[in-house]
């Protein structure tokens, strides 16, 4: 009889010890799922934060403020275009529509080099 009391006894201290483990596992990975639940929160809006700030960066109105300002560049007008005839040469506009017209012999379709 004493020994199948011990034996119980063990069973139950073991049974015991496994609970306790059980237990503490139990609440470490439940706080381990909270932080990380709270991280995709975090995570979730700085995403959405970070889109809202694409957007506002590719606006038209600044993309053009930054080509004017960092790139130096302005808006193209007739005054400043330059128009290429097809054999190569340049010809700049004096006024609005006032291009020189290039020969009809260039124009005709020949792709000779």
């Amino acid at each position: 009889m004493i020994r199948l009391n011990l034996v119980l006894l063990l069973a139950v201290l073991a049974s015991a010890l496994y609970l306790v483990n059980v237990q503490y596992e139990s609440r470490r990975l439940f706080a381990e799922l909270d932080r990380s639940r709270s991280e995709s929160r975090r995570l979730e809006l700085e995403n959405e934060r970070l889109q809202v700030e694409k957007r506002a960066q590719a606006t038209p109105l600044r993309v053009e403020k930054l080509a004017k300002e960092v790139l130096h560049m302005r808006t193209a007008s007739p005054a400043i275009t330059l128009y290429v005839a097809r054999d190569g040469r340049g010809v700049v506009a004096a006024r609005p529509g006032e291009v020189e017209a290039p020969d009809r012999a260039s124009a005709g379709g020949s792709h000779e080099p």
